[in-house]
């Protein structure tokens, strides 16, 4: 809570100084970025990073780098994006700052989406606070029935996967190659259907208070390629890392081969988003990686369809 307070406070000051627009607007701006992804990095990488630095030391001869253990405040990966979002917003002139200081914690904070997103937009959820919304009957009925779907969704069927999973999981030795592909596709449905619950919940919740949150999910699995997988798949983050990561990287405006960087760095990050382990490193460089490949074969695929019709 004193983490999410201080976050909370200087962001709102900083916000203020950047609708000022003064001449050292971009450098307040790389302030206040800097300061909210270093509590990030703190908390959350620098045990990861100094692992990798004790290696390296390790491999020199040296004495390895020893960091203290630090608790992970909850929700800190979801609520600083939401804030560096907001800076950016209001450096970019999409939205005036925020004038009030309960009402800007009331954003940071909103409990439905605090933990685990959906990660909200200044430009979406702000305007609707500012409102101070009321709740019909038809937000009653729609908020109960999608928080009664996620519920079930996460205990009827997400941790009943989870049993299957976690058997398997744990003594792998123990089970045939079709057990443990049977295990990993269960895995995929637990792991849609645990998160995926989760916004039901928190959409289904803040409705209950006549505000709409943005939708998480989009049938991911149905999705005909990798590009298409990550716009319904997590869908906030998906389109918090298009907007202010790849677009000021330059998206696709500095040629092909820059693009296809750009995709690669920009899931790298959003891999390490997902957990301080080289494995979540590898694995959003993979999804770069697929996307990379499908960008070089598809004027290939256009001649193969347009030839068999």
């Amino acid at each position: 809570f004193p983490l999410l307070l201080l976050t909370t406070a200087w962001t709102f000051v900083l916000g203020r100084v950047l609708a000022r627009r003064t001449k050292k607007r971009r450098l307040w701006l790389a302030l206040g970025l800097t300061v909210n992804l270093g509590a990030l990095f703190l908390f959350k990488y620098l045990g990861f990073f100094a692992s990798l630095l004790s290696a390296l030391l390790g491999w020199l001869g040296l004495a390895p780098l020893t960091v203290p253990a630090l608790l992970l405040p909850v929700g800190i990966s979801f609520y600083t994006f939401l804030v560096c979002g907001y800076l950016m917003d209001v450096y970019r002139g999409r939205r005036p700052a925020e004038e009030r200081f309960w009402q800007f914690a009331l954003f940071v904070s909103f409990f439905p989406a605090i933990l685990s997103g959906p990660i909200e937009r200044s430009t979406s959820l702000l305007p609707q606070l500012q409102a101070r919304p009321r709740a019909n009957g038809d937000d009653v009925k729609t908020g109960v029935t999608r928080f009664l779907t996620g519920l079930a969704k996460k205990m009827i069927l997400a941790d009943q996967l989870a049993v299957v999973v976690n058997t398997a999981y744990a003594a792998p030795e123990n089970f045939t190659g079709v057990q443990l592909l049977a295990a990993a596709l269960a895995y995929s449905l637990q792991i849609y259907c645990d998160f995926s619950a989760y916004s039901d919940m928190a959409v289904g919740s803040a409705r209950l208070f006549g505000v709409r949150l943005t939708e998480n999910f989009d049938a991911p699995y149905l999705a005909r390629s990798v590009q298409e997988f990550w716009r319904k798949w997590h869908i906030s983050l998906s389109s918090w890392f298009r907007d202010y990561l790849y677009f000021p990287l330059g998206g696709s405006r500095r040629g092909t081969w820059r693009r296809y960087l750009n995709v690669l760095i920009v899931f790298a990050v959003s891999g390490l988003w997902h957990g301080a382990a080289g494995t979540f490193l590898v694995w959003g460089l993979l999804n770069g990686l697929y996307q990379v490949l499908g960008g070089l074969l598809t004027p290939a695929r256009t001649r193969v369809r347009a030839r068999l019709g």
